[in-house]
């Protein structure tokens, strides 16, 4: 935690700005510099009044400023805490550049979620247990055995041609018709969502995607400068009616979706809707890029193709990986397209490191050809299973009455809705870390900023005992702050 000098406080006494408007504009800039952190907190009035030798009023005047900005809140009998920043000049709105809303980015959740005691269900990977350390250890020794130097020397920009025949071998099982050839192999599955973006769109192009989506498209569409329209959902997705609307009135020059086991809210899109997605694009002959990385996480039943699968016309382009089933380190991932895109890709993922390094994708391609894959998902879709209904248990018995949260059938996800009456999720953040427990704030899976009562809790990271810990605890913090919530949306909390 940031420890503050007030002696470091420059005041003009002799001013015409006021004493409290000079120490709030202080206090601003050590957030946004970083200098104070998220949940490093603020002397308490009286203290600071005295050590500066002014007025308490001036202090709580500034406190009052930076609370109403949503920097910092107010804890009626602990503290007032710093909240976050927020940037003037975000690519797009967010919570944390929304009037009032409290300002995380996921790096700032992470390193919170990072203390000591903290059970996190703020991140996005499954447990390390279910990583296979100990094969991938082999693999490799098979590899340096096997190839030598030639293991970690550059490979072709399209990837390690045995891994793609093997990845394109195994799409088909999944009924995608694939040539090798169709086969980029990327850092992960987020730096094949990057070169589509890279290779589709322009800057201030519109990309159409689901209203919550996966954080990281949204921080891909920041950089890449193009403007992410988000399309409400229902519980079989992306809502094709207001899909259709949103082509008709923003033109976007591509659309982006997680069909099976949606990041973050779990939603599987039916058949039927997936067959009329693909007649939405070819209609207004719009390519999509299917974001498939947790379709192998299924624990409930088999979910239906991927639109791959299902593409007549050549529309979808494909991502997927190994992040989420296997080794998240090695940055594995594939992309599936063809024709002169596919050549664009692979002239923008050369451009961007040449090639995935070589001694990881022989590596997996060893793992693969084993045939170990088949069975490491069957212990991993068990033990999700297991964690999945461990996190719904705990829910209903722990978290206030009003929560809304649907049982996922695969992913590694529980996505949670607050009561109306109570704290948001970004509100209620700094005490459930103090209170020993992290979750994602909903409000940064949407691209409008909404969705402030909603919370990711990544139940896989866990065994079913401290799943259920961690959820009492959430349930407590809520508890906590509801004793105080009435009076504080009645009138300003007062600042201590």
């Amino acid at each position: 935690m940031t420890t503050l000098n007030t002696l470091d406080i420059p005041l003009a006494r002799d001013s015409v700005e006021p004493i409290y408007k000079q120490l709030a504009r202080y206090f601003r800039l050590q957030i946004e510099s970083g200098r104070l952190l998220p949940g490093d907190r603020l002397p308490p009035t009286r203290d600071l009044a005295r050590a500066l030798g002014i007025g308490r009023i001036s202090v709580v005047n500034a406190y009052a400023e930076l609370q109403e900005e949503g920097h910092i809140a107010a804890h009626p009998g602990r503290g007032t805490y710093v909240i976050g920043a927020r940037p003037a000049s975000s690519g797009r709105p967010a919570a944390w550049s929304l009037p009032g809303a409290a300002a995380f980015s996921m790096r700032e959740m992470t390193r919170l979620a990072r203390r000591p005691g903290v059970i996190a269900f703020s991140g996005g990977t499954p447990s390390e247990e279910f990583l296979p350390v100990e094969a991938l250890r082999q693999a490799i020794n098979i590899v340096l055995d096997r190839d030598g130097a030639s293991a970690v020397d550059y490979e072709e920009t399209e990837g390690y041609p045995p891994l793609r025949a093997h990845i394109a071998e195994y799409v088909r099982s999944l009924g995608i018709q694939c040539h090798s050839d169709d086969v980029l192999i990327t850092g992960g599955a987020q730096q094949a969502l990057d070169l589509v973006v890279q290779s589709v769109l322009g800057e201030g192009d519109v990309l159409l995607t689901s209203n919550p989506t996966y954080l990281g498209m949204l921080d891909i569409a920041h950089v890449r400068r193009v403007i992410p329209v988000g399309v409400p959902m229902d519980h079989d997705g992306i809502r094709l009616d207001l899909l259709e609307a949103a082509i008709q009135e923003r033109r976007p020059g591509l659309i982006y979706v997680a069909p099976t086991h949606h990041n973050p809210t779990g939603t599987v899109m039916p058949i039927h809707r997936r067959r009329q997605l693909l007649a939405l694009a070819k209609r207004y002959e719009i390519p999509i890029l299917e974001d498939a990385v947790y379709h192998e996480l299924g624990y409930r039943g088999a979910p239906p193709p991927p639109l791959k699968a299902l593409d007549e016309d050549r529309l979808v382009l494909h991502a997927s990986g190994f992040s989420k089933i296997l080794l998240p380190g090695t940055r594995t991932g594939y992309l599936i397209a063809s024709g002169p895109l596919r050549d664009r890709l692979v002239r923008v993922k050369q451009a961007a490191d040449v090639c995935t390094p070589g001694l990881n994708q022989r590596a997996m391609h060893v793992f693969l050809a084993s045939g170990a894959l088949a069975g490491h998902l069957n212990r991993v879709r068990t033990a999700l299973r297991q964690r999945c209904e461990a996190a719904c248990e705990a829910a209903e018995r722990y978290l206030p009455p009003g929560t809304q949260w649907t049982p996922p059938t695969g992913g590694l996800y529980l996505w949670v809705r607050l009561p109306d009456e109570g704290p948001t999720a970004a509100e209620l953040y700094i005490t459930a870390i103090q209170h020993g427990v992290s979750y994602a704030i909903g409000t940064l899976f949407h691209t409008d900023g909404s969705g402030d009562r909603y919370l990711r809790l990544n139940f896989s990271a866990h065994p079913p005992e401290r799943i259920e810990e961690g959820i009492k605890r959430l349930g407590a913090a809520w508890q906590d702050w509801r004793a105080t919530y009435d009076s504080s949306v009645a009138k300003r909390a007062p600042i201590l």
